[in-house]
């Protein structure tokens, strides 16, 4: 069993037929794989039903993942389109889109060109990067997203007419293009009957292998499976071999194969194709033994295609070979009789990849350099754009170190402009490595060694590699051959490194840069660096500095006319401006973003993402969505719904959450988490989905997720106030959860500390949080904190922040929560107050303060007043999902004895259990003592009492101390 097995052909498609050649057979039938094409029909009957899925064939080289694959599409090939691509060994570096291109070939082949072109609808305009041959029919305006999106809207539109099969074979040869384009598929395609089948050589990846990271990344998630092909048992090798020979084989032949073969199925036909059955010693014998065979000319023939990689176009071949047109026609023929080759109607392809390995690697060094010399000039002479990184791995190949610098930094260029970033990295880098191997390298490249280096950098911060960005322009600045504005790009870049890996250090990065382009020197590009300044400021809490480096950066670009650069200036200053204390100028500030961003896609994307965030923190949650949902509209139909329209989504998701709609939120937040959106992005997502399943009840999974993604959180807030509030805001939540107030504090007490910078829509959230675990603390009779002291600075932090729109009734919920005679939150008449603003606050807010207000009756001996309202506050958080608040309520409601909906309340017909201990310290309680006193009269520590208090008030379902020694009174207390 072959892994890739073809019928011969000659150049023009005709058959051959040479009745005087007996071709070495291979096993007609497909031995030892029903389970895997059981297995691999199961998944296309999903696939036909409409549920899109992805396979992962794997399996050592020659164990038959091709010919399993050929024989899984053949007998699909009337019911589905099958569209095929195929990665390219090209060393290090491969063709970007290589197997892409050949798939969307293939459609077009099949389709038609004006019918792609329809079908492609928005993403229309990028076809052309992928296949060059179309410029004629494409215009520019393409960027990496839309090319994602682009190829994705193609499958999902030929799906609709009947399933379509991509096979993509080889992919341990795939580029980082590539494999960025079937990641996004593999996530984005949510509907509809595609398949997706990979294939790669188990055996190739090892560790550090880049396909590894991507394999862990599609296997983890639902659509795709892994195919793991077995090596054939010994019963199963003796089928082959009785397929291939026609009879049944002897026991010693059997034996001996599959002892060498050790089940491999390739090696098995090439061991039986061997003559007079003397078998091969060493796995290179077995892979030469047919080439071994041919005579000298045939095998010149060979070792020179084997230099042009495993599928070679006839052209191509006819323009390196040194011989005539007979001689190749010859050697062609008996390659292909002897099963070395196979031919389709343009190219030659070696039998299987290990052969045509095994013949290149048995080239003489001379031979070496001249073939791959050759194929450098003949593809260069085709000008193809598509040839560019061919062209220079083979004057890398050769060791023409002249020619392949040009080639390289070439290659590098069209990368970079096809969006294959990782691609023009690896080119970059290669050129940087023989630079010094060239005369004038400067002249020949064009630019400076640190300006390649910043280039360089740029495609790895580009292609997702921060921190390999990082390293190479801090190199390249400290070269020191740049000044100026060359200069204050590097440093731009690097400022922008720090950020997306969460370090320190971007604003004295940009404040140099700024020094380097003086008024005059260059306005566009100060332009720039002062809104990025602007923006960094803002991030970091620094609302004055960003409103005066945004002020400077509209006024310029207003000069220079640079509408877009304006807007997002204005845009910066705005968000600054409504957090500085300017709420009025900061939105009129958003206003005319969006009016200077008018017919520019990018700055009314950008604009959506601000406006719609910040009218969620001013509490206008219809409209927020309304902004976020108008530009996930325009993402559609820009093409970039998937990519640059997933920040927008999130923006949706806390408004959302915020008005009640959490179901609705709750999908469109896990849809976006599985698109994998940048670390940034991703960080606010995996929050979101922490404080969801913290509030639907979930408190262990919560707790879980957070410890996994909190290192994650704490990074990036390092770096950004916003995500430093979010954080601390959803560790105080998780440990209030726990009943663990003193760790609630820990976190949350970050709102009163000399170093705080408030962002007031987050921080008025916070401020109430805050106020809830002092209230707790006091309740606890904590020592370790000054709890009066510590209101009295949160209540400072509250009315520097009381310009905020929704602040008073946050300032209402604080008062609530150190309200009543014990200010602990005992106080009815402050939780009635705070329910009368609840409607303009979060949606999980009003059955929080129905709960508080059931339990401040409760003590206050209010019992059906307090039955009534935690009945109200159980049906709220019903409606709304909050399992958090109805697990709550109800277990208050148990352990003080009051009857919900008719069922009597434990007090009323059992006994609360304490032990011996906490049963003394409820008595303590009752007489007034707080902690330290309950601790010096039963010699225990602070701490230990602390830990009974708490308790003894959860077994009562007491809020407060004075609650507890009430229910004491009218409960038999079991010990």
């Amino acid at each position: 069993m072959a892994e890739g097995r073809g019928e011969p052909h000659d150049s023009v498609g005709g058959r051959w037929h040479d009745e005087g050649v007996h071709l070495p057979p291979s096993s007609a039938a497909l031995i030892g794989r029903d389970a895997d094409l059981r297995e691999l029909d199961a998944l296309y009957a999903q696939v036909v039903a409409g549920e899109p899925r992805a396979v992962v064939v794997a399996g050592e080289a020659g164990i038959g993942k091709s010919r399993l694959l050929a024989e899984f599409t053949a007998r699909n090939a009337d019911s589905a389109r099958i569209l095929r691509g195929q990665c390219v060994d090209l060393g290090e570096v491969a063709t970007p889109y290589a197997p892409i291109t050949a798939v969307l070939r293939e459609l077009v082949d099949q389709a038609g060109t004006e019918r792609v072109l329809e079908a492609a609808g928005p993403g229309w305009d990028t076809i052309g990067v992928l296949l060059p041959e179309l410029g004629d029919h494409v215009a520019g305006g393409a960027n990496e997203n839309r090319l994602h999106e682009g190829v994705a809207l193609l499958l999902e539109h030929f799906a609709r007419e009947r399933p379509v099969i991509v096979v993509i074979e080889d992919l341990h040869w795939a580029d980082e293009a590539t494999l960025t384009v079937l990641r996004f598929l593999l996530r984005a395609v949510a509907s509809g009957p595609i398949m997706i089948v990979l294939t790669y050589r188990s055996d190739d990846v090892h560790r550090g292998h880049p396909l590894r990271v991507f394999l862990t990344e599609i296997e983890r998630g639902r659509r795709a499976k892994r195919l793991e092909l077995r090596r054939l048992t010994r019963a199963q090798v003796r089928k082959q071999a009785q397929s291939i020979l026609g009879r049944t084989p002897d026991f010693d032949l059997v034996e001996s194969v599959f002892e060498r073969s050790e089940g491999v199925p390739f090696f098995v036909e090439e061991l039986l194709a061997s003559e007079d059955s003397i078998l091969p010693e060493t796995l290179r014998d077995v892979l030469l033994a047919r080439y071994e065979r041919l005579d000298d000319a045939t095998q010149y023939f060979l070792r020179v295609v084997s230099a042009g990689g495993q599928r070679v176009e006839h052209d191509l071949v006819e323009d390196v070979f040194d011989g005539g047109p007979e001689q190749l026609d010859a050697a062609a023929r008996a390659a292909v009789v002897a099963n070395v080759l196979m031919v389709d109607d343009s190219a030659y392809t070696f039998r299987h990849a290990l052969v045509r390995e095994a013949v290149h690697g048995d080239l003489l060094p001379g031979e070496r350099t001249r073939f791959h010399g050759r194929y450098a000039e003949a593809l260069a002479g085709r000008e193809k754009p598509g040839d560019i990184t061919e062209i220079a791995y083979h004057w890398h190949a050769a060791n023409n170190h002249a020619k392949a610098f040009p080639a390289k930094i070439a290659a590098m260029r069209s990368a970079s402009q096809a969006y294959a970033y990782a691609t023009a990295a690896q080119m970059g880098e290669r050129a940087l490595e023989i630079w010094d191997a060239i005369d004038d390298a400067e002249s020949v490249a064009g630019m400076p060694r640190s300006k390649l280096m910043g280039k360089v950098a740029a495609y790895l911060h580009t292609a997702g590699e921060p921190e390999r960005a990082l390293g190479t322009i801090t190199l390249a600045i400290a070269l020191g051959d740049v000044d100026g504005p060359d200069l204050a790009r590097h440093l731009m870049l690097k400022a922008q490194c720090l950020q997306n890996t969460a370090k320190l250090g971007a604003i004295p990065l940009l404040r140099e840069a700024l020094e380097l382009v003086p008024p005059g020197a260059n306005e566009s590009l100060r332009a720039t660096i002062l809104y990025r300044l602007a923006a960094r400021y803002m991030i970091e809490g620094a609302q004055p500095n960003a409103v005066d480096m945004a002020t400077q950066a509209l006024e310029l670009a207003q000069e220079i006319s640079d509408p877009e650069a304006a807007s997002v200036a204005s845009n910066i200053r705005g968000v600054a401006r409504a957090h500085g204390g300017d709420v009025e100028g900061g939105l009129a500030d958003l206003e005319q973003a969006k009016d200077l961003a008018e017919g520019n896609s990018d700055a009314l994307l950008r604009f959506r993402v601000n406006y719609s965030d910040m009218l969620n923190l001013l509490g206008r949650y219809d409209e927020s969505v309304a902004v976020a949902d108008e530009g996930l509209d325009r993402s559609r139909e820009l093409g970039v719904e998937r990519s640059s329209g997933a920040i927008l989504a999130s923006n949706m998701i806390d408004p959302l959450f915020a008005r009640g709609e959490w179901e609705r939120a709750n999908r469109l937040l896990d849809r976006v988490i599985a698109l994998s959106p940048p670390l940034t992005f991703r960080v606010y997502l995996l929050r979101a989905k922490v404080w969801s399943t913290l509030w639907r009840g979930d408190l262990e999974a919560a707790e879980r997720m957070f410890k996994h993604w909190s290192p994650h959180m704490v990074a990036l807030a390092e770096v950004e106030v916003q995500t430093r509030l979010q954080y601390v805001r959803l560790a105080g939540e998780l440990a209030l959860a726990q009943d663990d107030a003193a760790a609630a504090w820990g976190h949350l007490s970050h709102v009163i500390s000399a170093e705080f910078r408030s962002l007031p829509g987050h921080s008025v959230v916070i401020y109430a949080e805050a106020a809830r675990a002092l209230a707790r603390l006091r309740a606890d009779g904590s020592t370790e904190v000054d709890v009066d002291d510590a209101e009295k600075r949160l209540r400072e932090a509250i009315d520097a922040d009381s310009f905020w729109p929704n602040s008073h009734h946050w300032h209402a919920v604080v008062d609530a929560e150190l309200g009543g005679p014990t200010r602990t939150g005992d106080g009815v008449a402050e939780w009635q107050r705070a329910l009368e603003g609840a409607e303009a606050l979060l949606a999980q807010t009003r059955p929080y303060l129905l709960l508080r207000l059931g339990m401040a009756q409760h003590g206050a001996g209010q019992r059906s007043e307090a039955v009534e309202t935690l009945e109200q506050a159980i049906d709220a958080a019903n409606t709304l999902g909050a399992g958090l608040i109805t697990n709550q309520a109800r277990t208050f409601a148990q352990r003080a004895g009051l009857p919900l909906g008719g069922a009597p309340g434990r007090h009323e017909t059992g006994s609360v259990e304490l032990t011996a201990r906490e049963q003394q310290v409820l008595d303590l309680i009752a007489e007034g003592l707080t902690n330290r006193q309950i601790g010096e009269r039963l010699f225990i520590s602070v701490k230990t009492a602390s830990v009974h208090v708490s308790a003894i008030l959860r077994k009562l379902g007491a809020s407060s101390r004075t609650e507890a020694a009430m229910i004491a009174e009218r409960s038999t207390i079991r010990v």
